[in-house]
């Protein structure tokens, strides 16, 4: 019997390869059995796995942690494909032909034009000679690959048929029955098989391949130990410089926190970590470090002698700039001759100017213009900064704004961002040079085309922008440049295999920027998440002692709102916009029950509708359409879904609420209210959010509502009021919610609710919950002497930054609604 150890293999084609050979020997229904047992005995300890760690001694160790919670997501990934609604029926399909080739067997079929076209590269389909019903047995059956779509009616797959994995740290040749018989069948031209899709492994092999590749990482050292090793010299001797313009800019416009992100991103060390809570400008400090990385330059450089101040040529002023400009790209203001050439091997000065809102300015004696990959987690994170850096720009050296050549790679992008898409542009490129020359090439010759414009975009581009799963696409390994920054937004939403796959384009500093305390990834492995799996890359080196920069000052929460955040997940760090209160103001904070922060205690019941996995609460739905009818009748300026939200931690709960919603206010409900889960809203703002805590019983626990972070993000959308609903007998049974139900005992926000609820909402008691006039008077009063302090104070210091207005109205990721 043959052994074959867990090494790290040389390259990603046998990483892949170990992969494949693994999962594709899997058997379908035993994963099927395996994944009922694993429900009813949650707790019990899984061979063989172990907890991730926050440091890691050698690779060996690091791969041996990581690869089998990774496989046991695939096998997660590939029992959920089973119970997904929008699932594919089974279809039909003849073999064409079957060839072996390094173990694996390549199979053609032929299946109709339409299931074919449904496919994509990486699907994991179930081949069987029989269909899948309900209590069979089926005897020969195995799991295959697309490998490619082919040509017409025709699909390649990849299965493997020699080996049966029965443990992860090794491959054990045996005679496994349905194999052979799959085997046999395959051999058969013309014989049928039944096919069907259960899940895509596009994104999880890029994390497998990533994973494996830490080995090769210039920087993994500092990946297993989570420690800089560099000292304080080494760093002032890399670190760079930038021009005066630029710094004053930051200085006038960012605060202090985020003054200390960017001059650790000037420390060119590594690893920089920058967390940012709800509110405090994350996506602002992320603009800061593109201008910063994109214009800085090195304070050094190296010269025969030894190190030298570098000593720049004298600035020519903008009207000589424009003047050489139209003198070197006359195209500029006309056609661009390039245009008329089609790129040859790589040629990197081919790029379309259609994405340029105004000519890129560069100054001509720049020597360090850096490459810069931008990455998050999910398609709408990324296209929230993109769309920011189309609107507002970023700054140069001379602090003008302008638009950077910026390119949006990967599937959906926004349509408001689909101007910068790279299908959008090789598409205007491609129509561009087929007006030039008037004519179109064949097939073959206009995909080799779409290649080299593709590899030109990326090299042209000053930024891409991607997710992380699409960083990790073939198209990045026909670039001519390396990227030299990586930024990685919402990366505490990510496990780490995810946040390794852009790491892999020879980078020299990455910026990790996300919140440990907000949502964390989305791990569908119970098993896997008990062992640390769902633990981002940000948190384990935090957890490590890793030094990280906190965003402290917030902008977008009325300040009673932010206190208990603050408190309980900050370590009462937060501090508040010098404007802010005096902006999240509104005229129902006149009476008390309205906000800014309040908890309404209501004796609830919790069901679960059968088979669901979900939870509901229909007092705390009667109570919150009560709550809602009241506000918008009195404040008709929050009779629209962009100003108020209903939020709930349960699915079936938001669905009953759009339900009642419906029934109460009328089939365009959604364009009153907007409703949603608390994953949902994560990276979103409302000026009002009424949270659904669904959870009532005696003694039963509150399930994942206990999930800190959940709590967190649910409490932190509302601008200038959160309402929060729910049983205080039943959430008290946890700590933060305990602490949370005793913030708003202690400041006189707490209201027990009885039924009936209408009679909450009478007149007479609100009157009673009427704010007095002298309370408002006095808080007048108190804001403006702040107001006038903090003008005094930024008169007296004239090298002091500030925070203006049109910033402080600036949350940290107000983006396009999803």
């Amino acid at each position: 019997m043959a052994v074959e150890k867990p090494v790290v293999p040389p390259s990603s084609s046998a990483s892949i390869s170990r992969f494949q050979r693994i999962v594709l020997a899997w058997d379908y229904l035993r994963l099927l059995r395996d994944s009922t047992k694993k429900k009813d005995f949650k707790n019990r300890s899984s061979d063989g796995l172990q907890k991730v760690k926050n440091t890691y001694r050698d690779v060996e160790e690091y791969i041996g942690v990581f690869e089998p919670l990774l496989l046991e997501e695939v096998k997660a990934q590939i029992v959920q494909g089973k119970d997904e609604e929008e699932a594919m029926e089974w279809e039909k399909g003849a073999v064409d032909s079957c060839s072996e080739a390094n173990e694996f067997h390549k199979v053609s079929m032929a299946v109709r034009d339409e299931f074919r076209e449904e496919l994509s590269e990486n699907d994991l389909l179930l081949l069987s000679k029989e269909k899948f019903e309900e209590g069979a047995s089926p005897s020969t059956y195995a799991f295959a690959l697309v490998d490619q779509r082919g040509g017409r009616e025709l699909l390649t797959l990849r299965t493997f048929l020699a080996v049966n994995v029965k443990e992860l740290d090794r491959c054990e040749v045996e005679q496994c029955p349905r194999l052979l018989k799959m085997h046999a069948v395959l051999k058969v031209r013309e014989s049928f098989l039944w096919i069907l899709k259960v899940c895509s492994l596009s994104t999880i092999m890029r994390e497998y391949v990533a994973m494996h590749s830490i080995a090769s990482l210039p920087f993994k050292d500092l990946i297993l130990s989570a420690a800089e090793k560099s000292s304080n010299k080494d760093f002032e001797d890399r670190a760079w410089n930038i021009p005066r313009p630029l710094m004053e800019f930051f200085e006038n416009n960012l605060n202090d926190s985020q003054l200390d992100a960017i001059h650790a991103a000037l420390s060119r060390k590594t690893f920089v970590l920058i967390q940012g809570p709800p509110g405090t400008g994350k996506t602002q400090t992320i603009l800061g470090l593109l201008s910063a990385v994109l214009h800085a330059a090195p304070a050094r450089v190296q010269s025969r002698g030894g190190s030298s101040i570098l000593k720049c040529q004298q600035e020519m002023n903008i009207e000589d700039k424009y003047h050489h400009w139209t003198k070197a790209s006359p195209w500029l203001t006309g056609v661009n001759p390039r245009d008329m050439i089609m790129p040859i091997d790589g040629d990197d000065g081919f790029y379309p100017t259609g994405n340029e809102l105004k000519p890129e300015v560069v100054k001509s004696n720049r020597k360090y213009r850096a490459h810069v990959l931008v990455c998050a987690p999910s398609n709408s994170a990324l296209d929230e900064i993109v769309l920011r850096v189309l609107q507002t720009g970023i700054h140069d050296e001379n602090d003008r704004v302008y638009n950077p050549k910026i390119v949006r790679i990967g599937l959906k992008p926004h349509h408001s961002v689909q101007a910068v898409s790279i299908d959008y542009l090789v598409e205007q490129k491609l129509a561009s040079v087929d007006q030039s020359s008037g004519a179109k090439k064949p097939g073959a010759g206009r995909a080799l085309d779409r290649d080299r414009i593709r590899a030109s975009i990326l090299d042209e581009a000053a930024i891409v922008f991607s997710t992380l799963s699409f960083s990790g696409s073939s198209l990045f390994t026909r670039m001519n440049r390396v990227f030299d920054v990586v930024i990685i937004d919402e990366a505490a939403q990510a496990v780490e295999p995810a946040t390794l796959v852009p790491l892999a384009h020879g980078c020299r500093q990455v910026f990790l920027v996300g919140d440990p305390v907000q949502l964390p990834a989305t791990v569908i492995s119970s098993t896997a998440e008990r062992f640390g799996y769902g633990t981002s890359l940000f948190k384990r080196f935090q957890g490590a002692g890793f030094p990280v920069q906190m965003l402290k000052t917030q902008y977008r929460m009325h300040p009673e709102i932010c206190i208990f955040p603050s408190n309980e997940f900050y370590d009462g760090s937060l501090e508040n916009g010098t404007l802010v209160e005096r902006q999240t103001r509104r005229l129902w904070h006149a009476y008390r029950c309205f906000g800014p922060f309040c908890f309404f205690d209501i004796d609830g019941t919790e069901s679960q509708p059968s088979g669901s996995g979900s939870w509901v609460n229909e007092e705390e739905v009667d109570f919150i359409i009560l709550l809602y009818h009241k506000l918008v009748n009195q404040y008709t300026e929050l009779r629209s879904s962009s100003q108020l939200a209903i939020i709930s931690p349960y699915r079936y709960q938001v669905k009953l609420l759009r339900d009642r919603i419906r029934e109460n206010f009328g089939e365009r409900s959604d364009h009153l209210v907007d409703i949603n889960t608390v994953d949902g809203f994560q990276g979103r703002e409302k000026d009002v959010a009424i949270f659904s805590c669904v959870r009532a019983n005696e003694g039963k626990g509150i399930g994942f509502v206990s999930d800190f972070r959940r709590m967190n993000v649910g409490i932190t959308r509302a601008r200038s009021s959160v309402l929060v609903v729910g049983s205080a007998s039943t959430l008290m049974q946890d700590g933060h919610w305990k602490n949370l139900v005793s913030s708003a005992k202690d400041r006189n926000c707490y209201f027990k609710v009885a039924k009936p609820y209408a009679s909450f909402f009478n007149d007479s008691n609100l009157e009673y919950l009427r704010v007095k006039a002298s309370d408002l008077i006095k808080e007048e009063m108190v804001e403006k002497m702040e107001v006038t302090m903090a003008d005094v104070g930024n008169t007296a210091d004239e090298d002091g930054g500030h925070e203006d207005e049109d910033f402080a109205m600036d949350g940290d990721d107000a983006g396009p609604d999803d």
